[in-house]
């Protein structure tokens, strides 16, 4: 009960602004929700002046409700459908998320993007744009800035290729077939791709086959996110065993050692983190701690 009501302020905060940003989303698909719900939020960021009362709801939906309906995306493809359509557009959507990864990390080299940034910016742009990055940000340890930033780049595309995508087609003398294809492994966002598509199918009376056919290859690179975390996972568990510890939720290494101040297990409690802070006993518990540690550390903690 009182952590409810510590987050009930912003949860209604939140609410006040998803419901909107939905409808105006459904009348606007070439712009959707999420641009207008991230726009309404920095309007009232900027109207409100402390937000102590409402940060405690604000995070619980940032992270816990985002990670829940990454999971309930998972139960709106069509397995049977993306398995007719997905084989044959699985060779050119498997080439165009490794060029994008490759791309994301030559420039994040020579141009000295943070490291999470450039993670989160080249699975958005190569698998599903803000689905992809909610559901990287919480295992590479992104934090709330380095979202926003991501989510507003991959957005500002968005609205670039579903205004300009239909005309390029056109120009380029795409089929029905071939526009959808290029539609379903181009843009970046599953709205942006209706989008796009619908605009085609306007413009070409298509009766709606081209709208059908790229939601199919985008869900198919949806289906990315499935290895793409689990290898993000699995390079920062390495990288902890490794003797690493993440710092501030980045990539870059700290060197540790046995006597560290935390220990490290698994599974984490939590997907946001693979080094979490655990119960310290007093020094003369019995229980076994941390080797050498100068704080001690237990499984399971105490909650």
């Amino acid at each position: 009960m009182e952590n409810l009501k510590k987050t009930a302020p912003g949860l209604l905060v939140c609410l006040a602004l998803a419901v909107p940003s939905w409808f105006l989303g459904h009348a606007f698909p070439v712009i959707g929700g999420p641009v207008f719900a991230i726009l309404a939020g920095m309007i009232v960021a900027m109207i409100i002046g402390s937000r102590t009362v409402l940060q405690p709801g604000i995070a619980f939906t940032s992270k816990k409700i985002l990670q829940y309906a990454v999971i309930l995306l998972g139960f709106g493809l069509n397995l049977s459908q993306i398995a007719k359509v997905g084989l044959l557009s699985l060779p050119i959507i498997c080439t165009t998320i490794t060029v994008s990864l490759v791309i994301a990390f030559v420039l994040q080299k020579y141009l000295t993007v943070p490291n999470n940034i450039s993670v989160l910016v080249g699975v958005g742009s190569s698998i599903c744009g803000g689905s992809a990055i909610a559901a990287t940000a919480p295992v590479i340890g992104a934090d709330d800035e380095e979202i926003a930033q991501s989510i507003s780049v991959i957005f500002l595309f968005n609205i670039l290729a579903a205004l300009i995508f239909p005309t390029l087609g056109g120009i380029l003398g795409m089929s029905n077939k071939g526009f959808g294809l290029f539609a379903g492994t181009a843009i970046n966002d599953t709205s942006s791709v209706t989008a796009a598509a619908s605009t085609w199918d306007t413009l070409h009376n298509t009766g709606g086959a081209v709208l059908n056919y790229a939601t199919i290859v985008k869900l198919t690179r949806t289906l990315a996110i499935i290895p793409i975390t689990l290898v993000l996972a699995f390079w920062r568990t390495w990288q902890v065993k490794r003797g690493g510890a993440v710092s501030n939720g980045s990539f870059q290494l700290k060197k540790s050692s046995p006597s560290s101040s935390s220990c490290s297990f698994w599974p984490p409690s939590s997907p946001r983190s693979l080094l979490c802070p655990v119960w310290i006993p007093p020094s003369s518990s019995p229980l076994r701690s941390c080797p050498s540690s100068s704080s001690s550390g237990l499984w399971p903690p105490s909650v």
